[in-house]
């Protein structure tokens, strides 16, 4: 799957069970893009009984006929644990996982036999029976001491087995361009994806810079500025901003796209409208 350019899509399941209904909606109204693969981000239920990833990630290979990518935590669980969801999720045909460490939750202690996404990646490629992606941060993991740092531990995940990274989101794609300078140079030669997220609300911003870091250009700020105070304008101009800069990744010869999707199927499929004609380039 990975061996030529890749467009993909991500989703995540709703917080509350009794919300489920609202992610199969989604999954319906995106199949028509025909994407490579779409990703499941991992559940938050914080246990190994939580089959939530797992039964949408199932939903996507056998009623869609379309790639999953399950996303599995480790710093919450013991490696019998983590033993227990690659079983399930093998019953299930699903053949690629996103290894990740996870979010801290202070209120939740870890359970130490996993501190690192790359010991996960090493557990799962050990056990075999999976395709490993991972995940990589174009201006640095919010807990790396310095980008030059967090590229030596993303060395450490892709020599333990992860063949493909998928990038954090980002608003400026120097940051992008100079972090693959970087990493080619580091001896990294897997391939790796843009992670693009169209921004349709100011609160949905703030969040997601608090929880990564992102750094917002002087075009975004300004674009955020002058049209937070009508939905439907910040929506069409975060779309507009996303196809933007998606055209200059794709001719800039990048590996492929991840479109994070937020679980909004609208502007998704507004996206892979106007950019089919360049990824099929």
């Amino acid at each position: 799957m990975f061996d030529k350019f890749v467009f993909s899509l991500e989703v995540f399941p709703p917080k509350k069970i009794s919300s489920i209904d609202t992610i199969y909606n989604t999954l319906d109204n995106l199949k028509d893009t025909k994407p490579d693969y779409i990703s499941v981000t991992y559940g938050a239920g914080g246990s190994a009984a939580d089959t939530v990833t797992c039964d949408i990630a199932s939903t996507i290979l056998h009623k869609y006929g379309i790639t999953p990518l399950a996303h599995l935590t480790c710093v919450n669980y013991t490696k019998h644990e983590i033993g227990q969801i690659l079983d399930l999720l093998e019953e299930n045909k699903i053949e690629n996982i996103m290894a990740l460490r996870g979010d801290i939750n202070p209120s939740i202690p870890p359970k130490k036999e996993f501190s690192y996404a790359s010991e996960l990646v090493e557990f799962i490629k050990n056990r075999g029976g999976f395709y490993i992606s991972g995940a990589c941060y174009p201006e640095g993991h919010v807990d790396a001491e310095n980008i030059d740092e967090d590229i030596k531990n993303l060395k450490k995940k892709v020599d333990a087995g992860a063949g493909h990274l998928v990038s954090q989101l980002f608003f400026d794609n120097s940051y992008f361009y100079n972090f693959l300078d970087k990493v080619r140079k580091a001896g990294i030669t897997v391939p790796i994806q843009a992670g693009v997220m169209p921004v349709i609300n100011k609160a949905q911003i703030e969040r997601m810079v608090t929880l990564c870091g992102a750094s917002l250009p002087s075009k975004f700020t300004k674009m955020m500025q002058r049209f937070e105070h009508s939905p439907e304008a910040i929506r069409e101009a975060g779309i507009a901003y996303a196809v933007d800069q998606i055209v200059d990744l794709v001719s800039q010869g990048v590996d492929g796209i991840h479109l994070y999707t937020m679980n909004n199927s609208y502007v998704a499929k507004r996206i892979s409208e106007s950019i089919k004609g360049i990824i099929h380039a």
